[in-house]
């Protein structure tokens, strides 16, 4: 069983981020796949403890204005997942605003080469988040590192909810592939993470818990929401739709910590 866990946190790494763990080759079976889901949110600890870290020692130990370490953050993200998630929203966009029948639909989101639609929403996107990343820099305070460290987390568990509870387009694919090797015990471990972070908040910092649960309940409503447009717009899930639902999720998050330090600075 420790084998397939190791096994399946080193594909969770292959698969969505550029961190250089190992070039070992790990079978892709329906077990390591499985582990791979379960370990989702760990790599998006993972991810957020190195984001938070890279803000502390930027805004802390060098001399670096607010837009220049919101920039090295914005630049991070992309860099860390490999802009895997950010493909998948191009693509997903370029599909969406074609505004065509489902099938053709389906075919653009196959289509290697990337339209206007994709590019405009891509630059929106990535815009939207310099911004509420370079705000959020500039009212800084103590709950933002855990904020901070807590958004790949919870940006995890939905892309896992995506992969396992949606549906497939096509028996082919990465995301066909997740989704057959899933199950709901998944829950069981995505519940015992959140019990064990949001439970350790308690103790240390009550009132980032708040915002917190705040910014997982917005997750678990998009979740619903990007569920019904996958399927009334694709009929399903690929890895493009998944990994592109993911990035609009996370820059979501981005939006709620950045307005919620706009709410902590109006009452000061």
């Amino acid at each position: 069983m420790l084998r397939s866990f190791v096994n399946g946190f080193i594909l969770t790494i292959q698969f969505f981020s550029t961190i250089p763990l190992t070039k070992r080759e790990i079978p892709i079976t329906a077990e390591n796949l499985r582990r791979a889901i379960q370990l989702f949110p760990v790599l998006g600890l993972l991810q957020g403890a190195m984001l938070a870290t890279l803000f502390y020692l930027l805004y802390e130990w060098t001399f670096f204005s607010p837009v220049a370490i919101a920039f090295c953050l914005w630049l991070f993200i992309i860099i860390i997942t490999g802009a895997i998630h950010l493909d998948g929203w191009i693509d997903s966009s370029d599909a969406f605003f074609s505004y065509r029948d489902k099938q053709r639909r389906i075919e653009i989101l196959a289509d290697p080469r990337v339209g206007a639609f994709g590019l405009i929403s891509g630059i929106i996107l990535l815009a939207a988040r310099f911004l509420f990343i370079y705000e959020t820099m500039v009212m800084a305070n103590t709950f933002t590192f855990t904020l901070i460290l807590l958004l790949p987390f919870i940006g995890k568990i939905f892309m896992g909810m995506m992969l396992t509870l949606v549906p497939p387009i096509k028996k082919e694919g990465l995301g066909h592939l997740f989704h057959q090797a899933s199950d709901r015990y998944i829950f069981a471990f995505y519940s015992v993470y959140s019990v064990i972070v949001f439970g350790m908040l308690i103790f240390l910092q009550f009132d980032a818990l708040v915002i917190a649960l705040i910014m997982l309940l917005i997750t678990l409503i998009g979740y619903f929401f990007a569920r019904r447009k996958a399927l009334v717009w694709f009929g399903g899930i690929n890895g493009d739709i998944v990994g592109g639902a993911t990035e609009g999720v996370e820059t979501v998050l981005w939006l709620v910590i950045w307005l919620f330090h706009y709410y902590v600075m109006g009452l000061q």
